[in-house]
């Protein structure tokens, strides 16, 4: 795992030792970022679910001004802060279920939110929905889940605007819907 562009550009991320982090992948990191384009600099940036921290990472590297990075798991959690501690960054991590965590943020609001879960665990509708509960998307912002290749979300509150497939896996891009 490496950072693929930005201010730290190839350096190298710590391995992930833990078989419930599922990295993603460098090319599928790079074509997730190229697709973002001009949204990252300047954006305010979450990373729900960061396992390693890399995508977070990598948006700091390409000019978030800020990035909150949010896992339940300790090992997780403790990844991550020795990743941005080899880098030199500091930034908030919230060790926070899913649902605290988005409570906890809800005075804020984001450029860019992605959504990694477990791909199996079932909650990426319900994810969307305290999302738009709590306003947590800015009106011109993106929210992309890394998912299984098969799974389908279904969100009255977000228009899925396009789609891109990576062998097993995909990222689906979604704004606000307009009425």
């Amino acid at each position: 795992m490496r950072v693929t562009a930005g201010k730290f550009k190839g350096r190298k991320l710590l391995d992930n030792k833990f078989d419930h982090i599922r990295p993603t992948a460098d090319m599928v990191k790079q074509a997730l970022f190229n697709k973002l384009g001009q949204k990252i600099a300047g954006s305010a940036f979450l990373d729900l679910f960061c396992g390693s921290g890399a995508i977070g990472i990598e948006a700091i590297s390409r000019g978030a001004d800020k990035v909150v990075f949010v896992d339940r798991d300790v090992r997780s959690v403790n990844l991550t802060k020795a990743n941005l501690n080899n880098l030199g960054i500091e930034a908030p991590i919230l060790k926070l279920d899913y649902k605290k965590a988005l409570q906890s943020l809800k005075d804020q609001s984001f450029d860019v939110i992605f959504v990694d879960p477990p791909y199996k665990s079932g909650v990426y509708e319900e994810v969307l929905k305290l999302i738009e509960q709590l306003n947590l998307l800015k009106q011109d912002g993106v929210i992309v889940c890394e998912q299984d290749r098969l799974n389908q979300i279904q969100t009255p509150s977000f228009f899925e605007f396009d789609v891109k497939y990576y062998g097993t896996k995909k990222l689906s891009f979604f704004e606000k819907a307009n009425f």
